[in-house]
């Protein structure tokens, strides 16, 4: 690829600089290096990406995704899930750390990040285990696991049960100043309920799980937080009591943020078609009134971002049943497009607004200075995405993962490009 690339004549849409105009981009050596009116004019031998008609954004950050290499390739693989993260949009990706083995050890985030470098076609980020073997006894050495690039700490998966551990967890990231992004969720009470504890599960005569079981852990965690002045990310809110507990922390002036899937913006229990394990997934797609309480909480800045949670499985182990097959469902390619369906388009959700959500504010929470925006100097990271497209979410994906609830939906809003330090990841 050229070192220097000039995206022309797109609606840049950049909260940062308070912008939202029809300009050209001109990137340079992986860095953004000018953005103005007719750019094209004075570097007329550039080459050139036509954007007219699209909106050019600051890369999407998608900050919690799994890609199940190493351990689980038959599921997805980093060279896999980046692909199919570009697709959607996302320049730069936060690997979970739950693989096997877990990403518990200096050596092991190392080795990811080796990986990533050679096969990813995108920014790959590591998140590291709080606990040995995420077992949740003994402390990581998280001193050193940050010195090898780790970006955030997390038990994901399963909740860091153990209070006392995690405040120490939270003493020592307070002063590496890496966020804890915590996985809410008191094991007594969901009790590996496949569904939440409604009017389905009653239903279909299933064990349900009660929005108690993720708020009892948010408001220990938020608790914590207050304690150790550490910063306190929590994972996939998913019930309106999670999002007035961080709004009232936020009110208090606590370093507490949260994020939000597509999945649980767009749907809810009465959404899930009878056993259909494409649906299972932990925290449990929950009631009309979570999912309001939910799009609220993003829209008037509750929540800080929008994350996938990405979590591919082979088609035999989701051909289970609700009752059998694990948790997790796939987000990377339609994460865009859902929030633009469910927030945007119908007026909800402000263009910038939505930029802030799936760029700046990750980056933020991430400590990313050089991300989440296009002023000159910054990563050349950039989303092209044509708005008004319309789409049908195929049944087969980039993602080695078919387990996707959106499968079959009309959709509206595709990526166009997706640029990784000024590279093409992505083109459709």
């Amino acid at each position: 690829m050229p070192q220097r690339l000039l995206i022309r004549n797109g609606l840049v849409i950049d909260p940062a600089q308070n912008l939202e105009s029809v300009r050209d981009v001109l990137l340079h050596n992986g860095k953004v290096s000018a953005i103005a009116k007719n750019l094209a004019r004075r570097y007329p031998n550039v080459p050139v990406l036509e954007a007219r008609g699209c909106w050019v954004v600051p890369g999407l950050i998608d900050m919690h995704v799994h890609l199940r290499q190493p351990g689980s390739e038959e599921a997805e693989t980093i060279a896999s899930g980046t692909r199919a993260a570009a697709a959607g949009g996302f320049s730069t990706i936060l690997a979970m750390p739950n693989t096997k083995p877990p990403l518990d050890r200096p050596e092991r985030i190392g080795w990811v990040r080796a990986k990533a470098q050679k096969e990813a076609s995108i920014n790959v980020l590591c998140s590291g285990c709080a606990t040995i073997g995420q077992k949740g006894e003994r402390m990581a050495d998280l001193r050193a696991m940050k010195k090898a690039g780790m970006k955030a700490v997390t038990e994901d998966g399963r909740p860091l049960e153990n209070a006392g551990l995690m405040r120490r967890v939270l003493e020592l990231l307070r002063g590496l100043n890496l966020p804890f992004i915590s996985h809410c969720e008191d094991l007594s009470l969901s009790d590996a309920a496949p569904l939440h504890e409604g009017n389905l599960s009653r239903r279909l005569g299933l064990a349900g799980a009660s929005w108690a079981a993720e708020t009892v852990m948010v408001l220990r965690d938020i608790a914590l937080c207050e304690l150790t002045g550490a910063h306190v990310h929590i994972a996939h809110v998913s019930a309106r009591q999670s999002v007035e507990a961080v709004r009232s922390a936020k009110r208090r002036g606590l370093r507490v943020s949260a994020e939000v899937t597509p999945h649980h913006l767009a749907l809810c229990e009465d959404d899930i078609p009878g056993h259909d394990a494409d649906f299972k997934m932990n925290p449990p797609l929950r009631s009309r009134a979570d999912r309001a309480a939910l799009q609220a909480g993003l829209c008037d800045g509750t929540i800080d971002a929008v994350a996938t949670d990405h979590a591919p499985h082979t088609p035999s182990a989701k051909s289970l049943g609700l009752k059998r097959a694990p948790f997790g469902v796939i987000g990377l390619e339609t994460a865009l497009a859902v929030v633009l369906a469910t927030l945007v388009h119908p007026g909800r959700l402000g263009r910038r607004q939505m930029v802030e959500r799936m760029s700046r504010g990750p980056a933020r929470i991430l400590g990313l200075k050089r991300k989440g925006s296009l002023k000159p100097g910054m990563d050349a990271d950039v989303t092209v995405i044509a708005p008004w497209q319309t789409w049908v979410v195929p049944r087969s994906f980039l993602s080695r993962g078919r387990n996707c609830p959106f499968a079959g939906k009309r959709l509206r809003g595709r990526v166009r490009f997706t640029l990784a330090r000024g590279q093409v990841a992505h083109a459709l």
